[in-house]
């Protein structure tokens, strides 16, 4: 039974990954719809200036990253 629900956690993380971007940001998550599966930029680090770096991804910029920071996307964040 425990190597049953540990594969169903291992797959819905991969289909999780394969289907989002998780662009950690200087006080959030921002959390991007991909436009295709794949694992590449799965995770992203835009901390400080490595914010502009999101604009020349292909896979971030056909998924929409100018969107990002409109209510398009998901936002995890600190509480103020």
């Amino acid at each position: 039974m425990k190597k049953v629900i540990f594969l169903s956690i291992v797959v819905i993380l991969g289909i999780v990954a394969l289907n989002y971007h998780f662009i950690l940001m200087d006080s959030s998550i921002k959390i991007l719809k991909k436009s295709e599966m794949t694992f590449k930029d799965t995770f992203v680090d835009a901390r400080g200036i490595k914010k502009a770096k999101l604009y020349v991804k292909p896979a971030l910029v056909k998924a929409g990253i100018k969107d990002l920071f409109t209510d398009e996307s998901v936002t995890v964040g600190k509480e103020k």
